[in-house]
């Protein structure tokens, strides 16, 4: 039973473990045992946010950390919901691929390494590859460079930037790096490909390079 009433701050850290021992512990097998777990973890939070919200004010260490073991039980939760609905194909939960979507998307202008992404899906590095390729149809790798064209096509489309400095910013390692998988995937250049689009011109009289060449 939760205290409903300001405790001293031993009895804070007190009902938080207590908190956490009974989303361990309470079972969502049948009907009746989700419903006790809703209620039990909406008034775990309900009582975490109220202890942070008293405590923002008098002890702001104390108010962290309702608020740190809240965000526990939210994404204990997000996750516990996701194992149940499956997996993508056979491969990594709803939450996983989110994460590791949005990390890769943000990541782009950087080396991206596979360690990196198991850790966001926390999983081993074997154990991700695997699971990840089963859930996209392509190896990270390849969904890596995959996302970096077309980022880099839509650079091209929507700035004046030259190939050279949007191959930088979307994690080639140069131009010519650019182009050797920008033909594998599209058959052609992208100077090909953005002249097609009228676009090339004015990008290369402006930076005086040579992005004609298809």
């Amino acid at each position: 039973m939760l205290h409903s009433r300001a405790d001293p701050k031993p009895s804070d850290g007190s009902s938080r473990e207590l908190i956490m021992e009974g989303l361990q512990t309470t079972a969502p097998d049948s009907s009746s045992g989700a419903d006790q777990k809703f209620h039990f973890v909406a008034n775990s939070l309900a009582k975490l946010l109220e202890t942070a919200r008293r405590e923002l004010e008098r002890d702001r260490e104390a108010a962290k950390a309702s608020l740190v073991t809240a965000s526990h039980i939210l994404q204990a939760e997000i996750e516990r919901w996701s194992g149940a609905n499956g997996s993508t194909r056979g491969g990594l939960a709803a939450w996983q691929m989110l994460r590791v979507r949005a990390y890769i998307d943000s990541n782009l202008h950087r080396t991206i390494h596979i360690r990196d992404l198991s850790a966001v899906a926390r999983r081993s590095k074997a154990h991700f590859s695997r699971k990840f390729k089963l859930a996209v149809g392509e190896s990270p790798h390849a969904y890596v460079v995959r996302r970096r064209l077309e980022k880099a096509c839509h650079l091209m489309m929507t700035s004046a930037a030259s190939l050279s400095e949007i191959a930088l910013s979307v994690g080639f390692s140069d131009q010519a790096h650019l182009c050797r998988l920008f033909r594998q995937a599209f058959g052609q250049s992208p100077a090909h490909w953005r002249r097609e689009r009228g676009i090339s011109g004015e990008v290369t009289s402006r930076t005086g390079m040579d992005e004609s060449t298809p």
